[in-house]
């Protein structure tokens, strides 16, 4: 039997060249596209524009595959969790947020992460290896299935935004994540505008500007610290590229506008980072960055070092950065007795012993 070829994940000029090889002429590339990213279909069989004899033919050479679902959770208040398992049986998770007139889905872009922030629950997991484009984007494709949205107008569609927010840093696996976000975002498939796709970065300075100039998305930075000895404890990745560097990186973004803000996330830990003077220093540090600041209490799990700051100096912490002009909502906790909170995310996949997991090209791999 000869391997076949998995279509989710393939550029349009690829699919249309595999196709090619096959004796399909060069339309069915977009019409194939259509019944996969914008109807959801799995089937060829499903796909009725196309004659039953090349019906066929697809199948026997192609196929249109899912991440499989290892465990779904689903939260007192309908946050929406899925350990997803892939072929080699690795395993990650996707999480999906409701809000009254929307939503938002938290995917991830390695089994695992190489950073081990100290309040974060996947950084406890050593990273495993990548994933692959067709495996991001088939979070997005989970999601659209487990909503039943595929076939619904799109005015009607709760799923509207993507935040690169689950495990792993996606700077450190730019190739695949730029290719899965160029398939989400075409216009004649999955169609989810770059406007309401967020990037967070734990602040992989030399890649930043390259997602500004080359996919345009939001940009969120997961700061969580005004001080490089404080960040090089929370975000060991500060020892590499620091504060400065990295607010620099962010006045140059070339996405970034009064109307298009960096987020910068700073995760509330009490008597850590949450003092009145933590707070004047951050809006110092951000002068003449478009910005807002989303405020995360901290969300608990086992043997973790830190404590939620009190609601009391969350308010007082936003008070201050508000009064400098910067909007700092408090993000209400989603998901946290499912763990499907921010900072909650892991799997039990573990690296088999002597495997290589290949980073990329880009500094800082």
């Amino acid at each position: 039997m000869t391997e076949k070829t998995h279509i989710v994940g393939l550029t349009r000029e690829e699919l249309a060249e595999k196709l090619k090889e096959h004796g399909f002429e060069a339309f069915r590339a977009k019409q194939i596209w259509h019944w996969i990213y914008h109807r959801g279909v799995t089937d060829f069989a499903q796909m009725t524009t196309i004659a039953k004899k090349q019906q066929s033919l697809l199948a026997e050479h192609f196929t249109v595959g899912r991440p499989g679902i290892a465990r779904q959770l689903t939260s007192f208040d309908n946050t929406r969790k899925w350990l997803l398992e892939f072929e080699d049986g690795n395993k990650a998770e996707t999480v999906f947020i409701p809000e009254e007139d929307r939503g938002a889905l938290c995917v991830s872009s390695q089994v695992g992460c190489t950073l081990t922030c100290s309040f974060c629950h996947t950084g406890t997991q050593k990273l495993v290896r990548n994933l692959s484009a067709g495996e991001i984007i088939g979070q997005v494709m989970i999601a659209r299935d487990g909503l039943e949205e595929w076939s619904r107008p799109r005015e009607d569609c709760l799923f509207t935004n993507i935040v690169l927010m689950g495990m792993g840093e996606p700077l450190f696996n730019y190739d695949n994540v730029a290719r899965a976000l160029r398939i989400i975002m075409d216009m004649e498939g999955i169609a989810i505008s770059k406007r309401k796709i967020t990037l967070s970065t734990s602040g992989v300075v030399p890649m930043i500007r390259r997602v500004g100039e080359e996919l345009g998305v939001n940009l969120a930075i997961s700061l969580h610290a005004v001080r490089d000895e404080l960040r090089d404890v929370l975000v060991p990745l500060n020892k590499k590229y620091p504060i400065a560097e990295l607010l620099e990186a962010c006045r140059t973004y070339p996405a970034a506008n009064n109307a298009r803000r960096i987020t910068f996330e700073y995760v509330m830990l009490k008597g850590v980072n949450d003092s009145d003077a933590d707070a004047h220093e951050l809006v110092r540090l951000l002068r003449n960055i478009h910005a807002k600041v989303n405020l995360i209490p901290w969300n608990p799990w086992p043997g973790a070092p830190y404590e939620t700051s009190t609601d009391e100096r969350i308010a007082a912490f936003a008070r201050i950065v508000n009064d400098a002009g910067y909007s700092s909502p408090v993000r209400t906790p989603r998901g946290r007795d499912i763990f499907a909170a921010c900072g909650q995310l892991k799997s039990d996949s573990e690296r088999k012993k002597g495997e290589k997991v290949w980073l990329g090209d880009q500094p800082g791999a």
